[in-house]
């Protein structure tokens, strides 16, 4: 069935675009999406490996190349997506639109600002797509007996975790670029090491920020660790199963590209074109 926005319908090859792009309900979009998140993951691995000194002396040519490999894919990517939809600019503003120019940017920044490459790592951001694929509702009505209990749970666990995966490895990787080798931050790898380390307070303190920008992260990652170890798990389980409870449809706008909506809406709830 043909989804119209407002105006005039999509071109055909913008519509089969636009299919395989944002609706991860067909099995096209279902590959889009894998292709997409094994590129994600490959791409941040060669950044993190890029930052080991070691690894840098003996594959740096090599690790530059994928690195553009990636960077000239994703930018193709983003101009894909620009076109698959109606109102290009509405995407470009979204939050998913910004995460994929930053996700893009860095590499070209690079060429003039030494460093810049190291913002690389928001790519992670953009693997929270998959989510989208879990479809966390099937397992809902199966909450019966301990063991379908402990299966609905395995996505949201996995979920959970990865989240603090992005955290450490955002946070890592900005203090290995504002604290340096000299304060003992060595790479990323190593700084995401004082990231979950600070962030589960466990504190060995072998390392330590010592610029007053490293202090106030490491006092925002503390705070931030005894703020998910404070969470109940009851809680957390409760209010995570009301918000799957909600019915919602995976189409995708084609105007704006934002999903979410009711299963009888007809109308986008973000910006009232046509679904």
């Amino acid at each position: 069935m043909k989804i119209y926005s407002q105006g005039e319908p999509l071109a055909p090859w913008r519509e089969k675009l636009h299919e395989i792009i944002f609706e991860a309900d067909t099995p096209a979009g279902k590959r889009f999406d894998v292709l997409l998140i094994v590129a994600i993951t490959l791409s941040v691995i060669a950044v993190m490996l890029d930052s080991v000194e070691v690894i840098r002396f003996q594959y740096g040519g090599i690790l530059d190349v994928i690195e553009w490999f990636f960077t000239i894919m994703f930018a193709c990517e983003y101009i894909l997506r620009l076109l698959s939809v109606r109102n290009p600019r509405l995407y470009a503003l979204s939050v998913l639109g910004i995460v994929d120019l930053m996700s893009i940017l860095p590499s070209f920044i690079a060429l003039y600002y030494v460093g810049a490459e190291t913002f690389l790592v928001v790519r992670v951001l953009r693997v929270l797509r998959i989510f989208r694929v879990f479809k966390l509702a099937e397992y809902l009505g199966e909450a019966n007996t301990l063991m379908i209990a402990l299966k609905a749970s395995q996505k949201k666990i996995t979920i959970f975790l990865y989240s603090i995966f992005i955290f450490v490895v955002v946070f890592g990787s900005v203090m290995y670029l504002i604290e340096g080798a000299e304060n003992g931050f060595t790479s990323i790898p190593k700084s995401v090491y004082w990231a979950i380390v600070t962030l589960t307070t466990v504190g060995y303190g072998d390392m330590v920020p010592q610029t007053q920008i490293g202090q106030m992260i490491a006092a925002t990652v503390m705070i931030l660790g005894y703020a998910i170890i404070a969470v109940p798990t009851g809680i957390y389980s409760a209010e995570l199963a009301r918000a799957v409870k909600s019915e919602v449809s995976n189409v995708a706008c084609q105007n704006c590209s934002e999903e979410g909506h009711d299963v009888d809406a007809e109308y986008c709830k973000y910006c009232g074109a046509i679904l």
